[in-house]
C-alpha cells in the first residue's frame, strides 16, 4: 500500500496504488479503462504527516544520540544494563535516519524516484530498522526476568546479554533478507507515467502475499510481545511471593532493601524497563492493528478508516522511538543527581572535620606555645611559688578523693 493512500505499506510491504490498478498495468490509454486509475497525491493530510515524522526525526536524533553517548562515555561504570540501552538506542537511530526520512521523502514525491536497487536496499533496512527495535525490547525484557528470578546469575548477565544481542540483531537481518527479493520497481504509463516500489508481481495470488504479511507481523509484533507478556508476567509472580515471605518474616532483621526485599536499583531498572516495554506495546499496537484489517478487509478499511487516521496512527508509533530515551532519561538523571548530592555531602562533611579537627591542633598549639612563653618569663622566685601552689592543689584534690571514698566505703558497708 502507497504511503501516500493508506499508510500501511510503511511496515507491511504493500503498495495500493498498484494493487488497485493492477488489471490497467498493460493498458497504454485511459480509453480502454473501465475505471480511470486513482494515482495518490500529496494531500494536506501527508503535509501534516511530513512535517510532524520531520519534527519527530530531529527530537530522536538528539535524544538518541545523547543517550548513546551517556553509555558509553565512562568506559569503567559501563554495565550490562548500559549495553542493552546502548543498543536500543541505536535500534532507535535506525528507525529515526532510515524509515523517518524515507517516509518523509516518499510522502513528498508520492512515486519511487530512487530506482530498483535503491527500492531493494531501503525497504531491507526499513524492516531491519523494525525488526531491530522489537527484538532489543525483548532482550530488555529476558534480561529482567533473569535479574528478578535468578539474582545470584549477575555475573554472567553481560555475557547472556551479549549472546541474546548478537541473536536479536542476526534475526533481524536474516528476517528482512526476503524484502530484497519480493519488492522491486513497477512502472504504469496510464494515465501518465507513474513509478512505485512495490510487491506487485511478487506474488501469484493474494494469500500468499497476506500469508508472508502475517508471518511478517508475527515475528514483528506478536512474538514479541508474547515474550515480554510472559516476562513481565513471572516477573509479577516472583515479587508477590517475596512480598508474602516479607510479610511472614516482618519479625526478623531484614537488609536495606525495598519492601518486597529486592535491591532498590534492580527495582529501579525493572520500573523503567517496563515503561519501554510498554511504550512500544502502547505506541504500535493500534497501527498493527490497522494493518491486520487492511490485510482481511481491505474494502472495509478503505470505506471507513479515513486518510488522517492512519496518518495519525503511523507517527503515532514512530513516537516510540522517542519516548525510549526520554523514559531513559527520567528514570537516570534524578538518580545521578542524587548521587552527585549525595558525594557533595560527604566532600562537605570531611571538610567540615577536617576544619574541626585543624581548629582544635591550632588551639592545643596556641594553649601550649602560650603556657611556654609565660613559663619562660616567670622569674625564679615566682616559678617557685606557682610550683608550691601547684603541689597544694595536687594534695587538695588527693584528701577530697580520699574522704570521697571513705564515705563511699562507709555506705557500702
Amino acid at each position: 500500500m502507497n504511503s501516500t493512500v493508506y499508510n500501511i505499506e510503511d511496515v507491511f510491504q504493500m503498495n495500493s496504488t498498484c494493487k488497485y490498478d493492477a488489471k490497467h498495468l498493460n493498458s497504454s490509454s485511459t480509453e480502454d479503462l473501465p475505471h480511470p486509475p486513482r494515482l495518490p497525491r500529496f494531500t494536506t493530510a501527508a503535509q501534516v504527516r511530513v512535517t510532524l515524522t520531520l519534527i519527530l526525526c530531529a527530537l530522536s536524533a538528539c535524544c538518541n544520540l545523547a543517550v548513546l553517548y551517556a553509555a558509553n562515555h565512562n568506559h569503567r561504570k559501563r554495565s550490562h544494563v548500559r549495553l542493552i540501552i546502548s543498543n536500543l538506542a541505536v535500534a532507535d537511530l535506525l528507525v529515526t535516519f532510515i524509515v523517518m526520512p524515507l517516509d518523509a521523502v516518499w510522502n513528498i514525491t508520492v512515486q519511487w524516484l530512487a530506482g530498483d536497487v535503491a527500492c531493494r536496499t531501503l525497504m531491507f533496512l526499513k524492516l531491519m530498522a523494525m525488526y531491530s527495535c522489537a527484538f532489543v525490547t525483548v532482550v530488555i525484557s529476558l534480561d529482567r526476568q533473569a535479574a528478578i528470578l535468578n539474582p545470584l546469575s549477575i555475573n554472567k548477565a553481560r555475557k547472556r546479554n551479549k549472546v541474546l544481542l548478537s541473536a536479536a540483531w542476526t534475526m533481524s537481518v536474516v528476517l528482512s533478507v526476503p524484502q530484497v527479493f519480493v519488492f522491486h520497481v513497477v512502472v504504469i504509463d496510464s494515465p501518465k507515467r507513474f513509478i512505485q516500489c512495490t510487491t506487485y508481481g511478487s506474488f501469484s495470488s493474494r494469500w500468499q502475499e497476506t500469508l508472508y504479511n502475517m508471518l511478517t507481523f508475527t515475528f514483528l509484533f506478536l512474538l514479541p510481545l508474547f515474550i515480554m507478556i510472559s516476562c513481565y508476567t513471572r516477573i509479577l509472580f516472583e515479587i508477590s511471593k517475596k512480598m508474602t515471605e516479607d510479610n511472614l518474616l516482618s519479625s526478623k532483621v531484614q537488609l536495606r532493601r525495598s519492601k518486597n526485599n529486592i535491591p532498590k536499583a534492580r527495582m529501579r531498572m525493572l520500573k523503567m524497563t517496563v515503561v519501554i516495554v510498554l511504550s512500544f506495546i502502547v505506541c504500535w499496537t493500534p497501527y498493527y492493528m490497522l494493518g491486520l484489517w487492511y490485510w482481511f478487509w481491505p474494502a472495509g478499511l478503505e470505506e471507513t478508516v479515513s486518510q488522517s487516521l492512519s496518518h495519525i496512527l503511523f507517527i503515532f508509533g514512530l513516537l516510540n522511538a522517542c519516548l525510549d530515551p526520554i523514559i531513559y532519561g527520567l528514570f537516570t538523571i534524578p538518580l545521578c543527581m542524587r548521587h552527585r548530592q549525595h558525594e557533595h555531602n560527604i566532600v562537605a562533611f570531611e571538610l567540615e572535620n577536617t576544619n574541626n579537627s585543624l581548629m582544635t591542633s591550632i588551639r592545643t598549639s596556641t594553649s601550649s606555645l602560650t603556657l611556654k612563653r609565660l613559663t619562660v618569663q616567670q622569674t625564679p622566685r615566682e616559678k617557685l611559688e606557682w610550683d608550691r601552689e601547684y603541689v597544694q592543689r595536687i594534695e587538695d584534690d588527693e584528701v577530697k578523693n580520699g574522704v570521697a571514698f571513705a564515705s563511699h566505703s562507709s555506705c557500702t558497708d
